[in-house]
């Protein structure tokens, strides 16, 4: 997985600076409203909810926000009534995308996730379209500590988790979706700074880009749905050429 690594990273930087703009505590807030809509409002007892105030204090949300958001789903306060739907297509380049949405109206965010395939160069598919070349998995991103990759690897294997995805600032500890808890308990005993958790799909085949044009256009459309009110996570399956992402990176 190593040739996907660097940029996994990168845009793990870029996730950094959204935050500051506030996209990622809308995300995670949307998250808890759901997990405590669904399992309830007591973190002990419910995994999903549990998992996601853990990526609320690793972005520095205000506790306020994420009782707001759990009473949201339990009902004790008034909100949103949101649903979770995944759209799948293919972005410019013959790119396969996956785009995990919550929302208050499905028929506004079909209208307009649709719109913007067909505006930037893709096209949206029906269900299973693309995700049969996606393997579901849980994916921890952590901060690598000046470790050598040999080293995480020890942990990885120790921890029950399936792979890695290397880099000198960042890793990301890839598993099955059931080790979840299981992986995420053994690196929190290491004392490892866990920046993120999430459910990924990760692409069985993937797509080359080695121009620079191609990868610009492709990264427009991928920021464009990423930046979309309603989204909540965007896969795809492409790979960039090293040289291209020195090109991009500076």
């Amino acid at each position: 997985m190593s040739g996907h690594s660097k940029w996994a990273n990168i845009k793990h930087r870029k996730g950094a600076q959204d935050a500051k703009r506030g996209k990622v505590f809308t995300r995670i807030g949307k998250e808890i409203t759901i997990s405590a809509r669904e399992g309830g409002g007591d973190v002990d007892a419910n995994p999903r909810l549990r998992l996601a105030v853990q990526n609320a204090k690793s972005v520095n949300m205000p506790s306020e926000n994420v009782k707001r958001a759990i009473q949201k789903g339990t009902g004790e306060i008034e909100g949103l009534q949101y649903i979770e739907i995944t759209y799948e297509g293919y972005a410019p380049l013959g790119v396969a995308v996956i785009v995990e949405t919550v929302t208050d109206n499905r028929n506004r965010t079909v209208s307009e996730i649709r719109a913007l395939f067909g505006k930037y160069g893709g096209n949206m598919g029906d269900a299973n379209s693309v995700a049969w070349n996606f393997d579901r998995k849980s994916v921890l991103t952590v901060k690598t500590n000046n470790l050598s990759e040999d080293e995480l690897l020890e942990h990885v294997l120790e921890s029950g988790a399936d792979d890695l995805e290397y880099d000198d600032d960042t890793t990301r500890i890839i598993a099955a979706p059931d080790m979840l808890s299981v992986v995420n308990k053994y690196f929190q005993e290491k004392k490892f700074e866990i920046s993120e958790i999430k459910f990924e799909y990760i692409p069985k085949q993937t797509v080359m880009i080695s121009n620079i044009t191609d990868a610009k256009r492709l990264l427009k459309f991928i920021d464009i749905m990423e930046d979309y009110d309603d989204s909540q996570n965007v896969f795809s399956n492409f790979e960039i050429s090293e040289d291209i992402i020195d090109q991009l990176d500076d």
